[in-house]
């Protein structure tokens, strides 16, 4: 795929792909030296030799040789403050986030911002492509399985690294005419791949899973990342409501303030972990917007609370839902307990402190 003229190449191995090199290969080329290189999917030791950066192939990691494999025996290189073994897509992160950071958002490198997301990304993207290529499980499968606990369903089909193994099998005729392959369209018609058509599976799957970190990156950066001061300010303030600061108040921002992962990080640095069970938000940004409740989670992304709103709440609607709590203009609880609603910011905040001590 390279095409002989100065500019850099990236090289990877040829053969059947997987999800680490195809994100290792994106973030690469969002950096300005990178941003028109070209591609080398070889094993052959004498071509790799003469690529800019090698990634996911060679049998060596040295950052002053730009060379990132993982798969050698004594490699067991971990991400900073990590567990995880790294992988191609890792290892390009490591050593080149904090730069992609700074070429897609214009942060300065060294600025604490530029950290944050270089911390964030790794954490909620980029490990989970170390773990899947490495072969390691979220749960130890031993413990689970001693524990008699079984998966209530198969979540092949949900995973990123499902679908980069699905580029290495779809009929060619799916994946497009083929453009920014040597120009040259797949061939038709054939059982057996050439390189081209290979290559064009890679940079279809690449293009996928870059797709949804750019995604993720943008969020972080334009959401994510400005919350965290609205979330600081109102933990700190916390107390003003609840003497025990178990409640806090999100201010509305159209565009939607995702406070709980900020929350979780800002209890950890203050030493009180655990401590906030609600927030209250407002639906709008009208002064009479209804306010919703909600149940904190045990941990990110987890269905279960600290502490649920009160289980005779539960499932109960409008003035059943006033009866039953005391509190006037009740909306709803969700059958689940994670979530209520009232018609106002005060019948919200009643509610709430009814329920931290119920």
């Amino acid at each position: 795929m390279a095409d002989g003229t100065s500019s850099p190449v990236i090289g990877t191995h040829s053969g059947h792909f997987h999800a680490d090199e195809a994100l290792a290969v994106f973030i690469l080329r969002l950096l300005p030296e990178y941003s028109s290189a070209s591609l080398v999917r070889t094993r052959d030791p004498e071509l790799l030799k003469t690529c800019s950066i090698v990634v996911d192939v060679g049998g060596v990691h040295d950052d002053s040789a730009k060379r990132y494999d993982h798969h050698q025996r004594e490699f067991n290189v971990t991400f900073p403050g990590k567990h995880t073994k790294l992988s191609s897509a890792g290892l390009v992160w490591m050593h080149y986030g904090k730069r992609i950071i700074s070429a897609v958002t214009n942060l300065d490198v060294d600025s604490a911002d530029n950290e944050l997301l270089y911390q964030k990304l790794y954490e909620d993207f980029v490990e989970a492509f170390d773990a899947n290529d490495n072969g390691i499980s979220a749960y130890d499968p031993a413990a689970l399985r001693s524990a008699g606990i079984e998966k209530k369903h198969n979540d092949k089909g949900f995973s990123i690294a499902s679908v980069v193994g699905r580029y290495n099998h779809a009929p060619v005729s799916q994946l497009g005419d083929g453009a920014g392959v040597k120009g040259q369209p797949p061939a038709a018609g054939k059982t057996e791949k050439t390189q081209d058509e290979e290559d064009l599976r890679f940079l279809r799957a690449s293009a996928f899973v870059g797709e949804q970190f750019s995604l993720e990156l943008s969020d972080r950066f334009t959401s994510w990342l400005p919350a965290r001061a609205i979330v600081k300010q109102a933990f700190n303030s916390r107390t003003a409501l609840d003497p025990q600061g178990r409640i806090i108040v999100i201010p509305y921002k159209p565009e939607g303030v995702p406070w709980m992962d900020h929350l979780y990080s800002l209890e950890e640095e203050a030493g009180q972990q655990g401590s906030v069970l609600y927030a209250l938000f407002a639906e709008s940004g009208d002064e009479s917007s209804k306010w919703r409740i909600r149940a904190v989670s045990l941990e990110p992304g987890s269905f279960e609370n600290r502490k649920g709103l009160p289980e005779a709440w539960r499932g109960v609607r409008d003035e059943a839902l006033s009866e039953v709590s005391g509190v006037p203009g009740g909306i709803f609880v969700h059958a689940g307990g994670f979530i209520g609603g009232n018609a106002t910011f005060e019948g919200a905040l009643e509610m709430a402190k009814k329920a931290v001590e119920l």
